[in-house]
C-alpha cells in the first residue's frame, strides 16, 4: 500500500531489494514523489522517493525503514 498525506493507493511490490523496489500501480497520476510504502505482511514501512515512472510502474529508492507503529510522515515532510 502506498500512503501519503491525503490519500493511499494499492500496489504490487516487484523487484524488492535492500535499497528500493519497482511498484505496479493502477496509474501514476496522483501519487506524489515522496510517500510511505507499507508492506503489511511484514509489518514494515519504507519512506520512498520515486526515481522513475513508466505506464503503471514506479521505481523507488528507500530513504529508510521504520517500524509499523511509528509515524507515517517522512522527516522531510515534517514542518
Amino acid at each position: 500500500m502506498i500512503e501519503f498525506p491525503g490519500g493511499a493507493f494499492s500496489c504490487m511490490v516487484r523487484n524488492l531489494s535492500a535499497t528500493g523496489a519497482a511498484l505496479d500501480v493502477p496509474g501514476t497520476i496522483g501519487i506524489p514523489d515522496h510517500f510511505t510504502l507499507v508492506i503489511q505482511t511484514e509489518g514494515s514501512r519504507f519512506f520512498c522517493h520515486s526515481v522513475w515512472r513508466k505506464d503503471r510502474r514506479i521505481g523507488v529508492t528507500f530513504s529508510y525503514l521504520q517500524q509499523a507503529s511509528a509515524s507515517t510522515t517522512p522527516p522531510d515532510l515534517l514542518g
